[in-house]
């Protein structure tokens, strides 16, 4: 039998709550996605603003550092230096963009956070940003 900690929906929420503040702060649009340890969305917000791919492409994001279990921009970059082509991980879902990044709870991938809408840079500091905010 096996004990694992799981990402609770308040937990999900105290990250969307946070990027969310600062978004709305700075008056900009984007779209943040918190997902489990398998990439099953948790909670998501859209706020203004925000253009409609980023619904996506955020929860992708989480989707894909959840499941390779590092941020999505390592994932991305690895793929980019072998090459290793996205579509061969055999899921439509993983995406090369950085803003996707896990979170890591005593040493294991517990879930992960998505951020999309603004430039990578950003979408990967906010998205930090909410990690931050549990561990």
């Amino acid at each position: 039998m096996h004990q694992r900690t799981v990402l609770s929906h308040t937990d999900a929420m105290k990250v969307i709550n946070l990027i969310q503040r600062r978004l709305e702060a700075e008056g900009k649009g984007a779209a943040v996605a918190v997902c489990d340890s398998h990439g099953e969305l948790i909670a998501f917000v859209r706020t203004d603003g925000c253009k409609l791919p980023s619904i996506s492409i955020a929860m992708n994001k989480a989707f894909t550092a959840a499941r390779e279990q590092k941020a999505s921009k390592a994932v991305g970059d690895s793929s980019r230096e072998k090459p290793w082509p996205m579509t061969n991980f055999g899921d439509p879902r993983y995406t090369a963009w950085g803003g996707g990044v896990p979170i890591v709870h005593n040493g294991v991938v517990i879930g992960a956070v998505g951020v999309s809408g603004l430039p990578e840079e950003e979408d990967m500091v906010l998205a930090q940003l909410g990690v931050d905010a549990l561990v």
